[in-house]
């Protein structure tokens, strides 16, 4: 999937996937991974989500990146949170006390520049990329990141009703994406029926649709 999709997508204001709330996994989840307040937490293609201010709220310290130049600059402004904006390097950079938001393509994101991260928070960014694109997501992320516990948050449903993005990824896809960096033993899953909440979804041909949770721990191989 191209870059001009999702920035086309922003320009237009094609945005379903935003929540303009904190996403409930989040709040129930996250403190099962035991990160410890300080920490720095990654956000891939975080867009304008209000889930980094949670996070900062916390006392975490957000690491994030994004593609549209438009969704970081209305999450700034919409939380009111004052920012700098600068040139570093190759990339525009959006930097609040806690937050720091890295424009452009995520693919082209380096470890030098992410610097040292204690956990990933991911509810929008697996399932926005088609089945090609995703084992290269993952070992781009294991190789800028590290081996660090991991909140993924999915949506599984019968992808030959509905073309994506968001994409159905199936249980069985996670586990074979994330075996050789998380001890599958350890991850636990919650699947919820969403469906109803998302009537734009059925009428697009869905009949199910289920929101899944993944905690992830390092593996100890």
């Amino acid at each position: 999937m191209k870059p001009e999709f999702w920035l086309q997508r922003w320009k237009e204001n094609q945005i379903g996937f935003h929540l303009d709330e904190v996403n409930p996994h989040l709040i129930e989840y996250w403190l099962q991974l035991d990160i410890k307040p300080g920490g720095r937490v990654f956000v891939p293609l975080c867009g304008k989500s209000i889930d980094l201010n949670w996070l900062t709220e916390q006392g975490y310290f957000v690491e994030a990146v994004e593609l549209s130049e438009s969704a970081i600059e209305q999450f700034f402004t919409e939380q009111a949170i004052d920012y700098q904006r600068r040139q570093q390097g190759d990339r525009i950079v959006f930097e609040s006390e806690r937050i720091r938001i890295w424009c452009g393509d995520f693919f082209h994101l380096t470890a030098e520049q992410l610097g040292s991260i204690d956990a990933i928070y991911d509810r929008a960014a697996l399932i926005a990329l088609p089945p090609e694109l995703r084992i290269k997501y993952v070992n781009h992320l294991m190789n800028i990141v590290g081996q660090v516990p991991q909140l993924l948050v999915t949506l599984d449903y019968p992808q030959q009703q509905m073309s994506g993005p968001p994409f159905s990824v199936p249980e069985t896809e996670v586990f074979n994406l994330y075996r050789d960096h998380t001890d599958i033993d350890t991850i636990s899953t919650n699947k919820a029926d969403i469906l109803s909440e998302h009537a734009h979804f059925v009428d697009r041909g869905l009949t199910s649709l289920f929101e899944c949770v993944y905690l992830m721990q390092v593996s100890r191989k």
